[in-house]
């Protein structure tokens, strides 16, 4: 792989400046693509398009950046796209920053001719490199380590990248996308970060995400992983009807999975929920959807008892286990509920017992 250095100003950068939505973001007089498929969507905040604005103001140095030669005329972005967009973006308009000098936010058609001449002239420093698609994304990981940090699903997207990849990110990376209307009330997950995207593989693969996506890198649509996701919102609505926000990233996949071909009763279902959630000792008020399907206990993280209940119960037994009759110390000893949870008993100091170890063990295997 070649390795050439280019000086660009930003004059020539945002020349053209073009965002056409899914058919592409062009500059550098629609000779740069600016958002190749494996590159993630614009993430940086105000702050951060300001700061990259303040420093081509004052003259600093900016990050390098890194181009891909396409040996027809044209570039790709491998690194710098969001300092890249930050730019093309003030420079057309589409944010203000703060002018210490005029004490107020300005826009960039705000400024005078010999302002704007700095920052038109400013001078950015590009490596271009020459090389295969795989070479190039080779070092699109390896460069991409300044500014926000990519993501696990974003890596992957780049090393994957193909016509699945495109048309996932229609179901499940674009704003108002399709995902994001029925999901979003079961998912807390950043849509820019590829996030919505992860899960539905995730979900999908059974958690094997980049072996999913070697096999299917070169499908011409996603529309199977959206059928998918689809139906495992579809079963949530309708086996857990009483919508409450301890639902947002349960791992319905799983349960999806596993449950999903069981008819469910979901008015006994939701009766049990709601019980669940008023019971003080559950501490783990989420892991409720996974239980009502399992009976796992040890998803809703059961308050235990505290050390000072475990004192005075100690005590009050004089050191004694409660099935043996063996005298322990309390670092030897264990508290247990003398009626289970399961059957009614409470986190309570009259329904706390101390066993050894071994006592405790084998009634909880029982």
């Amino acid at each position: 792989m070649k390795i050439a250095l280019r000086h660009v100003t930003v004059r020539e950068l945002t020349e053209g400046y073009e965002d056409d939505g899914d058919e592409g973001v062009r500059g550098y007089a629609g000779r740069l693509d600016i958002r190749p498929p494996y590159q993630r969507a614009f993430v940086y905040d105000g702050p951060q398009q300001e700061a990259v604005i303040a420093t081509v103001r004052m003259g600093f140095p900016l990050n390098v950046m890194y181009w891909a030669d396409r040996e027809d005329g044209t570039f790709e972005v491998i690194d710098g796209q969001q300092r890249t967009l930050s730019l093309c973006h003030y420079v057309q308009g589409d944010f203000s920053v703060w002018d210490e000098t005029a004490q107020q936010r300005l826009y960039f058609h705000n400024l005078t001719d010999e302002q704007r001449a700095p920052i038109l002239d400013y001078v950015l420093t590009i490596y271009v490199c020459t090389g295969t698609q795989s070479e190039k994304l080779a070092w699109f990981k390896t460069i991409n380590i300044a500014g926000e940090e990519l993501t696990p699903q974003e890596l992957r997207n780049a090393v994957f990248c193909g016509p699945f990849v495109a048309d996932a990110k229609r179901y499940f990376s674009k704003h108002g996308c399709v995902a994001y209307k029925i999901g979003k009330d079961y998912l807390d997950k950043k849509l820019n970060r590829q996030e919505y995207l992860e899960t539905a593989i995730k979900w999908h693969s059974n958690g094997a995400i980049e072996d999913y996506m070697g096999r299917h890198q070169h499908d011409e649509d996603a529309e199977a992983l959206w059928k998918h996701f689809e139906a495992v919102i579809h079963w949530i609505r309708a086996t857990f009807t009483h919508y409450r926000k301890e639902m947002k990233n349960v791992d319905w996949g799983a349960l999806y999975r596993d449950f999903g071909a069981v008819r469910q009763d979901a008015a006994k279902l939701e009766k049990e929920v709601a019980t669940l959630m008023a019971d003080s000792d559950v501490t783990n008020k989420k892991g409720i959807y996974t239980y009502v399907l399992t009976h796992d206990e040890r998803h809703l993280s059961l308050r235990a008892f505290d050390g000072n209940t475990k004192r005075a119960v100690y005590e009050r037994q004089g050191g004694i286990c409660a099935r043996c009759g063996k005298a322990f110390p309390i670092e030897q000893m264990e508290a247990d509920h003398i009626t289970p949870w399961s059957q009614g008993g409470r986190t309570i100091d009259a329904n706390c017992q101390m066993l050894c170890r071994d006592c405790n063990r084998r009634k909880s295997a029982k």
